[in-house]
Parts: C-alpha cells; structure tokens; sequence
C-alpha cells in the first residue's frame, strides 16, 4: 500500500466535517429553495388570476355596455402597472399601443385550450424574462389574455439561490473549523503520549502520563505507563547488568594489562614467535581495556546531560593538543562559544570523533564550531576515503565498524563503541548526529545539539 503523501489524520478529519457540512448545509440549502420557489410561485400566480379575472371583468363590461366600443380605450383603462400587459382577441388581436407584438408570447396551446372556453394559465419565456400567461373567456367568443412579468420575482429567487449558497460554503468552513478544533482536543492526549516518549527517549525514564487529564483514555494512560515502567526496569536490569560486568572485568584486565606490560618490556629478549605472541597479547588486552572501558561508559549515557556553562573552543583546543593535534584546527563560525552542556560528554564526544578521525580518516583537519538561537553545531572534518553511503545509516550503531572493504573504516581496530557513545551523548542534549561527505573529499561528522545558548 503506498502511503507516500497521505494526507494527516488532522488534514482527513478536519475534509470529513467540511464534506459532511458542505454536503448537510447544499441539501438543506436545496430544500428550502424549492419549498419558497413553490410558494412564491404558487402566491404569484394566484395573485395574477385573481387580478386578470378584475381586468376581464373591466374590460367584458366596456364592450357590453358600448354598441361601437373602443377597445384600445377599454385596454388602456385597465391599471395594470409596469409588470402586467393586456391583450384581447376578439376575432382579431387588440392591445394597446405599448402593448403590440405580444402575441408571440402567448403559446398556441393556451390559445387553444382558452378557445373552448376554460381558463388557462402558463408559464412563458417573454423576450429572456419569465412571465405568467393567464387567458380568461369572455362573451361572444373573445379571450382576454393578461402577461404578468415574473422578471422581479426571478431576480428574488436568484437572490435567494446565491445567499443559500454562500450559507451552504459558511457551514462547510464552520465545520472545517469545528474538525480542526476537534482534533485538537481528540489529538491533545496523543501529543502527551508523544512528548513523554521524547522524554524517555532522551534518557529522563521517569516521564508518565497523567490518567485524571484524560478520563476517557485513562486504558490507555494506565497501559503507557505500565509499558513505561516495564521498559525502564528493563533498560535499568541491562545497564546494570553491563555496568557490573565491565566492572567485574577490570580487575583480570588490570592483572592481565600488567602481565602483558612484563612481557612486552622483556620483548627483546624472546624469539621471534614467542615476541610476536606477546605483541599480540598486548595489544589485544588494551583493546580489551578500551572496550570495557567503553561498555562502562556507554552504561552511563541513559541518564539526562549535567548541563553547565562551558567554554566549548578551549575545551575542543585541549582536546586536540591531548591528541596531538594542532588546536589552530579549531575554528569558531559566529555565535558564544559558551554553551550549556555537559562538560564530561562533550569531553569524550571530541576525544572519539579524533580517535575516529585518526583511525579511519587519515586525522581530523577541522574541528568547526557554529552556534545561533536554535542550535549549537560540532563538525569535524578529516581527510580519508569517507563512508560509503550503506554504512551511513548503521554507523552510529555499537559494534559496527563499517562494511564497505574499499573503506580503510572496514578494518580498523577500534571497539566498535566509539560513534555509538558519540550519538548517546548527542540524544542526551536531545540533539542529533550525522556523517556526510566533506566538500573536496573525505568524512563530515556533524553534531546538532538544541538549546544550548
């Protein structure tokens, strides 16, 4: 299932109150539309019966009560006003002056039906303009006919359509509104969640949620929290369990380291096999140290950094002159270089990005320092093969020493710890660490920690 550019439960929450408003507010909106559609029509048109029955009625009478009647006169007697005008055809058709040429209006049909002596009423189409058509019999075969223009109520109804469409659009952006508030309230509890598994993340394991905030999740607190504290002991049980060991081990190790010390003094003095063994030996017993030494120290990263004020330039300077390395190296891009850390991991996040340099890299040929408002930034740069870019996401991953063979990272022989330790003390200041190519060739390993000015 591709997931790629899904919208957020937000976003899809926020589109389902719109939709389901939008589509509440267009059928209510619809609805009420043809129920006054129907009754302004419905008013209008008997409104133009009763009044063209009264006008027949007038004009029925002047011809009656005239032998030789002048029906222009008789039509023009009638008050009609501005939206009703007056035909009659009495064996031929009769209108007054402004009148002339309505005939076209009035529909065959309706002539027919009038012509059997029934009144008629339709609606018509007059030149663009709706009208209604009303066709009432009088004596001797004559029909008068009276259009009624519909032109005011038309523009009612369009009226009416846009303001109940501008109401239906209102609704959907009210319950666009509504979603996002309410998932702003459904989505609070998650955040919670969330920002206390940062915490735990970060080291500070004794982050919990609070069940009385949330009354209907509180299954879901009480199973956090639970989860939690099971997660903790557990991180606690291994961390004691490695601290115990490595400092278990120290002790041979010293005795070893001690031993193997007589027998690399006395080197010289052994044959060739017997001093290659004892070079071994060695060596393998301070690789040893270190990695205890390591496995001790990567015990002890689970807890939240000491931060204090520290002077990071001079602390980076020694560093490298404890390295042997030219503190000139050192360069600072803008901003304090007095930062709120802690003093002992940054201490060793230098020491093993310059073990690491020396090691796999050829040297460290800068240690670049950049501090502003949002973040404070550790680079170093050296001058080796670089990483491949399989190895880039598993590097900081303990006992992972690279895979690429054309990587002289391949077949160091560190502990495996060294980036490991270096990425444990970045997530304690809740920052982050990365490797990318340095411009010109090389490793680029740069360390972002938040907050820290």
């Amino acid at each position: 299932m591709n997931v790629i550019g899904r919208a957020g439960l937000r976003a899809r929450v926020t589109t389902g109150f719109a939709a389901g408003a939008l589509v509440l507010s267009l059928a209510m909106a619809s609805i009420s539309y043809q129920l006054v559609r129907q009754s302004l029509i419905a008013e209008r048109e008997n409104a133009a019966v009763r009044a063209a029955y009264y006008d027949a009625a007038i004009v029925e009478a002047g011809i009656n009560n005239n032998p030789t009647p002048d029906i222009g006169t008789v039509l023009r007697s009638l008050d009609t006003g501005d939206s009703r005008q007056a035909v009659l055809h009495l064996d031929e058709w009769h209108a007054r002056s402004a009148d002339v040429g309505l005939t076209d209006a009035i529909p065959t049909r309706l002539q027919e039906h009038a012509a059997t002596g029934r009144v008629g009423v339709q609606m018509v189409d007059a030149g663009g303009t709706p009208a209604l058509v009303v066709a009432v019999p009088l004596a001797d075969g004559a029909v008068f006919y009276e259009i009624d223009s519909m032109a005011e109520l038309d523009h009612t109804l369009r009226v009416l359509a846009l303001v109940l469409t501008l109401v239906a659009l209102g609704t959907a952006g009210a319950g666009a509104l509504v979603g996002w508030n309410a998932t702003r309230y459904v989505l609070r509890p998650l955040t919670s969640v969330a920002n206390a598994a940062k915490e735990i993340t970060a080291g500070r394991q004794m982050a919990r949620l609070d069940p009385a905030t949330e009354p209907d999740l509180a299954r879901l607190t009480t199973s956090f929290n639970h989860m939690v504290d099971q997660l903790s002991a557990r991180m606690e049980r291994d961390r004691r369990f490695a601290a115990d060991v490595s400092h278990e081990l120290r002790s041979p190790l010293q005795t070893l380291a001690a031993a193997a010390s007589v027998l690399d003094r006395r080197r010289d003095t052994l044959d060739e096999r017997t001093a290659l063994a004892a070079g071994l030996i060695v060596d393998e017993v301070d690789r040893f140290q270190r990695l205890v030494n390591d496995l001790l120290e990567l015990a002890r990263t689970d807890q939240p950094a000491d931060r204090q004020e520290v002077d990071v330039a001079e602390l980076a300077r020694q560093t490298c002159r404890d390295h042997g390395l030219d503190p000139g190296i050192v360069t600072v891009v803008g901003g304090p270089v007095a930062w709120s850390v802690d003093r002992r991991r940054i201490r060793q996040l230098f020491d093993n990005l310059l073990d690491n340099a020396a090691g796999y890299g050829g040297g460290a040929t800068e240690v670049r320092l950049t501090a502003d408002a949002e973040r404070c930034r550790i680079e170093v740069d050296d001058e080796g093969p670089g990483v491949s870019p399989e190895d880039k996401p598993l590097i900081w991953s303990r006992f992972v020493r690279g895979r690429s063979q054309s990587s002289s990272r391949a077949d160091g022989g560190g502990t495996g710890l060294g980036l490991a330790l270096v990425a444990q003390h970045a997530a304690a200041h809740d920052g982050t660490a990365e490797v990318l190519d340095r411009p010109g060739g090389g490793a680029r390993f740069r360390i972002d920690l938040p907050d820290c000015l």
